[in-house]
């Protein structure tokens, strides 16, 4: 169950309307690496996970995605302002002044709409849990793209907070991954001569020592700002 709180996580403001921007920010709003795909895929992926503790977290992530959707949908909306003006529209998505009568619409920057197909579950937790990391690290960088095109104080404002919160969410996945231990697509890492054979085909090449790699492990985050580095009790299903 859902309970919607008509408080946003965080207030936002703008200096001024500014169409073209809008739909510049509809990029987060409807786009791949958008907030609605970080809801529903991390919605999506809890539906199999067995461990209490990482479902908890997917579903507390899920629901703060919600609301930094609504957050960007306001923005939207604001930056949008009370009159249609295709004409003096240049960036590629103009619905907003010919179709959704500058309601923020699920589309991308370019007006193409939102498809669940930008949505990556496998069933597989350590598999999901890389995704996810890779997500909110692709988000931070949308963002930070966004955030140097523009000088209005309230968006940055908005933005700034945003892209910190991808990095909180980017850390809580490295520690629930850490906490995976033997589990699923990690079992039995490294114990075939296939899995420990590297080549260099590449010229000149030989920037990895070989070496090193004779006892493969699956790998491990360094979480930031972690001030315990004792790890969390790994978890089997």
């Amino acid at each position: 169950m859902f309970k919607h709180d008509k408080q946003l996580l965080k207030d936002v403001r703008v200096d001024g309307p500014n169409p073209n921007y809008a739909n510049m920010l509809q990029e987060q709003l409807g786009g791949p690496q958008g907030e609605l795909k970080a809801a529903m895929q991390y919605l999506s992926q809890s539906y199999r996970i067995k461990d209490p503790r990482i479902k908890d977290m997917f579903l507390d992530i899920a629901s703060e995605e919600l609301s930094h959707m609504e957050m960007v949908a306001t923005l939207v909306n604001l930056l949008n302002g009370h009159q249609v003006d295709a004409y003096n529209t240049t960036v590629g998505n103009i619905e907003a002044s010919v179709l959704t009568g500058l309601t923020p619409m699920l589309a991308n920057a370019s007006g193409y709409p939102f498809t669940a197909a930008y949505v990556n579950e496998t069933g597989d937790l350590a598999a999901d849990i890389l995704s996810d990391i890779a997500a909110e690290q692709r988000a931070k960088v949308v963002y930070q793209y966004l955030y140097r095109q523009i000088n209005d104080s309230g968006v940055r404002e908005a933005i700034d907070f945003l892209l910190n919160r991808e990095e909180a969410h980017n850390t809580l996945f490295r520690m629930a991954f850490n906490m995976l231990e033997e589990t699923g697509s990690l079992k039995d890492w490294g114990v075939t001569e296939d899995s420990k054979q590297y080549f260099d085909l590449s010229t000149p090449g030989k920037f990895f020592d070989a070496n090193n790699l004779t006892n493969p492990k699956p790998p491990k985050f360094n979480i930031p700002n972690q001030q315990n580095t004792q790890q969390p009790a790994g978890i089997r299903q």
